[in-house]
């Protein structure tokens, strides 16, 4: 019969109790989640039942993490997504979400471009913690995604983007995410990278400060391989804050953009 241990399949001959399988396949487990429910007793595992064997604050090995991966997004789309390379260009308030997104989807190579340091005003929609202050956001946000996804491979690169450097920062990624807070940073970064890579996707923002109705924001196709999400309107200004709920829905519409894109979806 067929069971799952962590997710893994597994072949058994006759239905067994959870304390073989445990001391055969993770003998110092501290807690026993059975068909998704913690137990405590011992119980007989029948046929399609899943179990998983958790140590408490053990790493799980890169074979076991991408077994998890692969069962949550089908071998088919993990594959694709492992294979695929993304840039991020602004790790703020945009940015820093896009990265966590990416790294929690397995995206295989994720490329980090900051300048910045973390301030105390960027705890308000940034995913960066008290302890980073002072930190470079580069730093900082490889520091986040390696607790979330250690076996990614990353790529954090401390520097300004200009017009001069874009087609030697992103010339080896599939997809180019811009993700900066000024409205002139933003033209210049995709004006520049559609000229200079016309077969990669380009996803941008505009327009997402305040707490208006999420609803209002949209995606719009620029081009062949542009898209920029937003309400196009709403620009961070005195009165008229970059706020953590916003911000955070459009940067992980942009996230599901680059994902949709990766799996031939747009």
């Amino acid at each position: 019969m067929t069971i799952f241990i962590n997710e893994k399949k597994v072949e058994i001959e006759t239905p067994c109790m959870i304390s073989v399988l445990k001391e055969k396949y993770k003998s110092n487990a501290d807690i026993v989640v059975y068909n998704g429910h913690i137990v405590s007793e011992d119980l007989k595992v029948n046929d399609g039942d899943s179990i998983f064997f958790i140590k408490r604050g053990e790493m799980p090995p890169e074979e076991e993490l991408e077994f998890l991966m692969m069962a949550r997004h089908t071998p088919g789309v993990h594959k694709k997504l492992k294979n695929a390379k993304v840039a991020i260009c602004g790790l703020g308030g945009l940015g820093s979400n896009i990265a966590i997104s990416l790294a929690r989807m397995g995206i295989g190579y994720i490329k980090l471009i900051d300048f910045d340091i973390v301030e105390p005003s960027n705890l308000n929609r940034q995913q960066y913690f008290i302890d980073q202050i002072g930190m470079y956001k580069t730093d900082a946000i490889l520091e986040n995604l390696k607790k979330i996804n250690p076996y990614i491979t990353y790529e954090a690169i401390n520097i300004y983007i200009n017009k001069d450097n874009i087609e030697n920062l992103l010339f080896d990624v599939d997809v180019i995410v811009e993700a900066f807070d000024k409205a002139e940073n933003k033209a210049m970064l995709i004006s520049n990278a559609s000229k200079l890579f016309r077969e990669k996707c380009i996803i941008g923002a505009s327009g997402v400060a305040g707490l208006y109705d999420t609803s209002l924001l949209k995606v719009k196709k620029l081009s062949s391989n542009v898209y920029i999400v937003g309400d196009f309107e709403n620009e961070a200004k005195p009165g008229q804050g970059l706020m953590a709920t916003r911000v955070a829905v459009a940067a992980n519409i942009q996230a599901n953009l680059v994902v949709r894109y990766i799996l031939e979806e747009l």
